[in-house]
Order: structure tokens, then C-alpha cells, then sequence
């Protein structure tokens, strides 16, 4: 890995806040994510499932992770299962990890090879009433594909019927959207990386560039700087284009006088930054897009420090609503008949703003966090308004990563990271 790892220690405490949210004579198990073809001989890159990786750090595929607190043995109270590595692993792919490298990353003392899972778990089953599986239960997913977990569900329940089954995906809701330092921290490194991504295409962005020179230049900055890369498909999207909301061509020129809207960011062990900035493509702004910039800079800016604790997620983006709707007014975008004759189900500025203001960030782009809950400290959202004027032929978006405090405004994580009109000019010219 190209990562500094978190310490193993954040690792017990997170398995342990799990463990305590259990109820009693319970085992709960944990996947990787499988290795996905994609034709021939060729596969994805591996990316580990999240939850076993905030519950082990273990980054590696065919991994399982069984938390039973009250196994009749101590040392069956947390068992990792790792791919024994051979003689033809080892030629092919090169060594998997070790049972004392697996300690020594997990905190967990009970390392067994994957081929014994079978006749571990069957004695296990004995000692426990219910089995905690590990569905998909965030609030976006679409999955259609078969996962390793699910596969693992259906065998489970065909081998041990009589069984009661429970979710661990609302304990993990709870826990994974409460951050604690090191989390933060490794999230600060991946902004910190986009940074120099960002800062290396103000010097670089000019008419004639395609948006894909935009995407390796990029890549390069964050690859460089120990990133596997982008946290998610970047959006690179010049003119027109910045008014598709998911645009990841990245195939179009850029032409003189237009915007480029960039949504894109790093990763770092795991952890995704977020951000978008909108940039000139001659350097320069319009009057017209500076008002509008400016619109929805003030609106991301009032946005944050609405981001307290207490809050509940709906008010919030009713409120942020409400600062929208006065800065359309005033771009002339709308009027006084649009607000008479909106609907509450249809508020008149989602003409021009249609998606939400904030979500969850973390080990995932879009993070684990139960939206009927209050917004608590050390939570980390993105902030992220934007005005998409199709007629006009350009759209705005700006966005920033923030952690929610006890008290005051959110601590910007890319607070460095320019986004003011003139120090964007400034540092194209």
C-alpha cells in the first residue's frame, strides 16, 4: 500500500464500540469485497469493503472478519481469516499478508488461514443465537451486482436455518459518520493532496486544453503524493457540459471565455476529499459569471456555518433553500411570481440548484450517516451549492470538506485551497 496506515489501536476501539452496540450471544461477520472481471483475463482494481477495512484495516481480498463477544474462548471473541499465500501466489501476484503482519495492522490476535473459516465457524455457530450480517442499507445505493457478502449471507442461512439474523449496517451507520482524529487527519492529507492537483492546473488551464489533459494532470499530482488515485469518477466538465450534473466524458475542448467546472478529488488510505472548483478557461471572469460565482460562494459560505450540532438534515436544506432562492432573486433568475407559485414538494430555486447541499464524507465519498439523527461534532460533510443556467451556457459549483465543532463554524479542510475570484485570476495570470 502507498498509505500510512492508521495505528492498530484506532482499530480495537472501533470493533469495540461495535461489539458493545451487539446484543448478547451474537456473531457478526464481515467480507471483502470480491475481485470484479471485467472480460478475458482482466479485472477491477481491488478495492477493499469498507466496513471490514474501518473494523481491521485489513486492505486485502478474501479477508473475514468475525466479532463474537461472547465466544466461550477468549480468542475467539475477534478472528481474522487471511488468503494463505503459496509458491504460485507468490511468483504471480507476490506475498499476501502475513499472520504477523495482519496482527500487527488489525490489533487482532487470533489470525487463521481462509481454507479453515469453514470448520471455525461451524463450531462457533454452536455458542451464539444470532448472526449479524452486513447488508447495504446506505440511502443511495443502487446495487444490482451479487456481492461476497451476499453470497455469504444466502450460504449462511442455508447452513445454520435455525438462526436468528440481525443488521450491522445501523450500528456502522452510527459509528463510521462520528469521526475521530486520525480519521480527520487522513482526510486532511487526501485535501491536501487535491490541493496540489488544483494548484497544478491554474497554471496549466488555458483555451485549446481538452478537459481529459485536465483529468492526467491530475492524476499525475495525486498519484505522486501517495494517492491511489481519484476518490471517484472525476467531473471535468467545460462550458455546457458543468450543466450535466454527473458528466464524466472529460472528452470535450476547452474554449476561450468558458467555465470549467471540476468535481474532483483524492483519495489516501481509503478516505475520499470531495471538492469542486469552477475556474475560467482564459483566466478571467465574465461580470456575468463573476455575479453569478459570487452567488453561490455566498450561499456555500452561509451554508457552513448553518452545519452545527443539533441541526436535523432536512431543516438544514430548507434554510439553505431559503439563501438560494434570495441569491436567484437577485441574479434575476427568478421572481416574485416563481416563489407564489412554487409547491412545497417543488420549490422554485430547484430550476437552477436540483441536488442537495451536503453529504456525509469519509471512508466513502458519499458516507455513512442516518439523516433523521442530528448533525453531531466531528461529523464531516461536504458543503456544495451550485447555479446551472443551460440558456446561459454555463454552470457554477463550488464545494469544500468540513468538520462539524461543538461550538462555531465548521474547520474547512480545504481552506487553502483557492477559491476566491481574485486569487484564482491572480494565480492563472
Amino acid at each position: 500500500m502507498k498509505y500510512n496506515a492508521l495505528p492498530s489501536s484506532f482499530y480495537c476501539n472501533t470493533r469495540q464500540a461495535f461489539t458493545n452496540n451487539l446484543n448478547a450471544n451474537s456473531l457478526a461477520i464481515f467480507n471483502s469485497n470480491d475481485i470484479y472481471p471485467i472480460g478475458a483475463d482482466s479485472n477491477l482494481p481491488f478495492e477493499q469493503h469498507r466496513d471490514i477495512f474501518y473494523l481491521s484495516g485489513i486492505d486485502q481480498e478474501e479477508s473475514i472478519l468475525i466479532l463474537f463477544p461472547d465466544a466461550l474462548e477468549e480468542k475467539h471473541r475477534e478472528i481474522l481469516f487471511i488468503r494463505k499465500t503459496d509458491q504460485h501466489i507468490a511468483i504471480w501476484e507476490g506475498a499476501k499478508l502475513s499472520k504477523i503482519q495482519a496482527e500487527k495492522i488489525s490489533g487482532i490476535q487470533t489470525i487463521y488461514w481462509l481454507e479453515d473459516f469453514n470448520k471455525i465457524f461451524k463450531k462457533l455457530s454452536t455458542q451464539c443465537e444470532t448472526f449479524y450480517f452486513n447488508t447495504n442499507e446506505h440511502y443511495r445505493q443502487a446495487v444490482e451486482t451479487q456481492t461476497r457478502e451476499d453470497r455469504f449471507i444466502l450460504w449462511c442461512k442455508n447452513q445454520y436455518p435455525a438462526h436468528s439474523t440481525a443488521k450491522s449496517n445501523p450500528i456502522l451507520q452510527q459509528l463510521r459518520s462520528v469521526k475521530t482524529d486520525e480519521e480527520i487527519k487522513q482526510l486532511q492529507i487526501a485535501c491536501d493532496i487535491t490541493e496540489k492537483g488544483i494548484r497544478r492546473l491554474l497554471s496549466f488551464l488555458k483555451p485549446g486544453v481538452w478537459e481529459y489533459e485536465l483529468e492526467a494532470e491530475l492524476i499525475h499530482e495525486f498519484i505522486r503524493n501517495r494517492s491511489k488515485g481519484f476518490a471517484y469518477e472525476p467531473i471535468i466538465a467545460s462550458g455546457s457540459n458543468a450543466n450535466i450534473l454527473h458528466y464524466t466524458s472529460n472528452n470535450q475542448q476547452c474554449k476561450a471565455g468558458e467555465l470549467v467546472l471540476l468535481d474532483v478529488a483524492a483519495e489516501y488510505g481509503n478516505y475520499s476529499a470531495d471538492l469542486t472548483r469552477t475556474l475560467p478557461v482564459s483566466g478571467t471572469f465574465t461580470k456575468r459569471q463573476k455575479s453569478v460565482y459570487n452567488a453561490v460562494l455566498k450561499v456555500k459560505n452561509e451554508a457552513t456555518k448553518l452545519l452545527i450540532p443539533g441541526i436535523l438534515w432536512d431543516e438544514f436544506h430548507r434554510e439553505v433553500g431559503k439563501l438560494m432562492t434570495s441569491e436567484l432573486l437577485n441574479l434575476g433568475l427568478l421572481d416574485k411570481a416563481d416563489i407564489q407559485n412554487e409547491k412545497p414538494e417543488n420549490p422554485a430555486y430547484k430550476k437552477y440548484f436540483m441536488h442537495g447541499t451536503s453529504h456525509h464524507l469519509g471512508l466513502n465519498t458519499h458516507d455513512y450517516g442516518l439523516l433523521h439523527l442530528p448533525i453531531e461534532k466531528n461529523m464531516v460533510f461536504t458543503v456544495e451549492p451550485g447555479i446551472y443556467i443551460p440558456e446561459e451556457g454555463f454552470g457554477i459549483r463550488l464545494e469544500d470538506d468540513v468538520v462539524i465543532q461543538q461550538s462555531g463554524a465548521p474547520i474547512n479542510l480545504m481552506k487553502n485551497i483557492p477559491i476566491e475570484i481574485e486569487e484564482i485570476e491572480s494565480s492563472m495570470n
